[in-house]
């Protein structure tokens, strides 16, 4: 695990590394598995080591808003929130592709903090990121017409996964935007007859 997080997290230090592998323990989760749920309290914050984990807000009717993506060298920004004022989960996190996670135990929090400059300095950097992702979110749901939110989104899946090929439903699509699968097909179908991208069955292509 240690080299690992070495190459991952080149930031902390070695003695931070050597409290991780004291305390830390090292698990694996498959696609589709529920890592954390609304209105659950969270004993653990988690470093990925592989994979990756998407991130939802739950509304009343059930629905699922899509946020981000927690990939290698990440962590989750939301456990430490929790952990830090002692509340339970606001958001959903399910494995996307399978993970290598590390557990680090809630109660190392506060003495990690004081203890560790690079501990305190990477989750202060992991608060402003996700609040930079939060914002320009918002900023997109608030702001953009459907068809330029769609386009936001497969930009997202796109960097997430480093690649042109989305294995991705149109009612998942509908799902993480809040809207029917008949709009997302309508839109899907304008930007393949512009070009931009090629439907299959099970996957989208991007061109460009």
């Amino acid at each position: 695990m240690n080299q690992n997080l070495k190459k991952l997290y080149p930031s902390f230090s070695t003695a931070l590394l050597e409290d991780i592998q004291a305390n830390a323990i090292e698990q694996s989760f498959v696609s589709g598995d529920v890592l954390m749920r609304t209105g659950q309290y969270i004993r653990h914050t988690i470093l990925v080591l592989s994979g990756s984990i998407k991130v939802y807000r739950e509304g009343e009717d059930g629905g699922e808003f899509f946020m981000y993506y927690l990939q290698p060298g990440q962590a989750c920004s939301i456990s430490m929130i929790c952990a830090a004022k002692r509340e339970t989960s606001q958001i959903m996190a399910k494995v996307d592709e399978d993970v290598e996670l590390v557990l680090i135990p809630l109660s190392l929090m506060d003495q990690w903090m004081m203890q560790h400059r690079s501990w305190y300095e990477f989750v202060i950097g992991t608060y402003r990121n996700r609040f930079e992702e939060v914002l320009e979110v918002v900023d997109n749901i608030a702001f953009r017409a459907m068809d330029e939110r769609l386009e936001f989104n497969l930009k997202r899946h796109k960097e997430a996964c480093g690649c042109n090929d989305l294995k991705l439903s149109h009612q998942e699509i509908a799902a993480e935007l809040n809207t029917s699968r008949e709009v997302i097909s309508r839109l899907l179908k304008k930007l393949e007859q512009r070009g931009d991208l090629k439907l299959h069955r099970n996957h989208i292509e991007l061109l460009k």
